[in-house]
């Protein structure tokens, strides 16, 4: 709370455009100054969300943003008025001042300290989560009960794996992925990761595939590898957005010649595709199992298997464990999930656990038949210790 809020504005590139500091809350309790603050940079950077780490402070801040955002301060907003106001989501900042202070960091923010860093890092967990993650070593993120006592060779090995998968089956934003991000890419290293970061941080957002080929050191062969699993959303080609590798584009191109329609239409009209006869495009060098590869992908380009994402709000009169009074129903997101039950975040400093005899009106095996990380959920006060600041709460509602 003394030492205020860092304030990082990010562009659609992850890119840091400015930051700064604010102090809203006690003991400082310059609120109008930081609300005009607030208002200035989402009018000049012309911000679409806010993130806010859920850590210390996170839940005045946030009904302190909402607060600015509702017109709340005395302030002079016609510069701000034709701006459409902002979501605002708080998200995990967990590993966060691990990153701040790591290699990592400092190759890419030399010039700026690790609270500037850090809130970087929670402004991109938004933008891009996996791009952010991958940067952090799994022990400092939390993710399950034995982390640290597992093998990490074998869970380095793991995690690899899954990341490469994500790769493989959706491939990654050209225009956010973070360098460490692209280096699981195939045809893509260390350094051909470092110098796309580069390209497109000074020349911009990349607008097509081909642009590439302008990287320093990415030659043809480079090129061949990584291009298919490469994304470029509103690019200038649709097929940017697809796993249709350049090489097929041609084909693709001929395929809507013959329909009497443009790329775009093709993929946009179901009734033009199957009407589409493969066996008239297999050559010598392009097979119908290739073929029939590309129509699968023209049926769902740029498909992303996440689900959309979900603002939450926690009940605004509970910011204590002194609130809480058993029989509360409240809702709360699973941070923790062991063998014994799942722990909840409900808004308060200290989590509850709901115990496995609690998640459910049935018999369960594990907590991961119920629940899973990040899930929100409706939580039922059972019992507050005080003392020994513990909550238990209850499914069962």
């Amino acid at each position: 709370f003394r030492t205020g809020c860092k304030i990082v504005c990010l562009d659609a590139q992850v890119n840091l455009l400015h930051h700064d500091a604010i102090f809203p809350h006690p003991p400082v309790n310059k609120r109008t100054e930081a609300a005009l603050a607030i208002q200035r940079m989402i009018s000049k950077y012309q911000i679409e969300a806010i993130s806010i780490g859920n850590g210390t402070a996170s839940r005045e801040t946030d009904a302190f943003i909402k607060d600015v955002l509702a017109g709340r301060y005395n302030i002079d907003t016609k510069s701000t008025s034709n701006t459409a106001s902002p979501q605002v989501f708080v998200v995990s900042e967990s590993g966060a001042s691990v990153y701040s202070a790591s290699k990592i960091a400092r190759d890419e923010f030399p010039d700026e300290d690790v609270t500037v860093r850090g809130a970087v890092s929670i402004g991109r967990r938004l933008m891009d989560p996996l791009a952010e993650l991958v940067k952090i070593d799994p022990k400092s993120i939390g993710v399950g009960q034995y982390q640290h006592d597992v093998d990490q060779t074998l869970l380095k090995h793991s995690l690899d794996q899954t990341v490469e998968s994500c790769v493989n089956s959706v491939g990654v934003d050209l225009n956010t992925a973070s360098q460490h991000l692209l280096m699981y890419v195939s045809g893509l290293g260390a350094t051909l990761a470092k110098n796309i970061v580069d390209y497109r941080r000074e020349h911009g957002a990349f607008t097509s595939r081909a642009q590439l080929l302008k990287v320093p050191r990415l030659g043809p062969s480079a090129y061949q590898q990584c291009a298919g699993f490469l994304r470029i959303r509103d690019g200038k080609n649709p097929l940017d957005n697809s796993a249709v590798h350049p090489e097929s584009y041609a084909i693709v191109e001929q395929m809507a010649k013959d329909q009497g329609c443009s790329v775009s239409d093709l993929i946009n009209n179901k009734d033009k595709r199957d009407a589409i006869q493969l066996n008239k495009y297999v050559t010598p060098d392009v097979g119908m199992p290739t073929l029939t590869d590309i129509l699968s992908e023209l049926e769902k380009p740029g498909r992303d298997p996440r689900e959309q994402l979900e603002a939450f709000e926690f009940d605004k009169n509970v910011s204590t464990i002194d609130d809480l009074v058993e029989g509360m129903i409240l809702p709360g997101i699973v941070t923790n999930i062991t063998n014994f039950g799942a722990f909840v975040d409900i808004g308060v400093h200290q989590d509850g656990l709901v115990h496995i005899s609690q998640m459910a009106n049935r018999r369960i095996a594990h907590p991961l038949d119920v629940v899973k990380l990040h899930q929100h959920v409706t939580v039922r006060v059972i019992e507050v210790d005080h003392r020994r600041h513990r909550i238990s709460l209850s499914m069962k509602v």
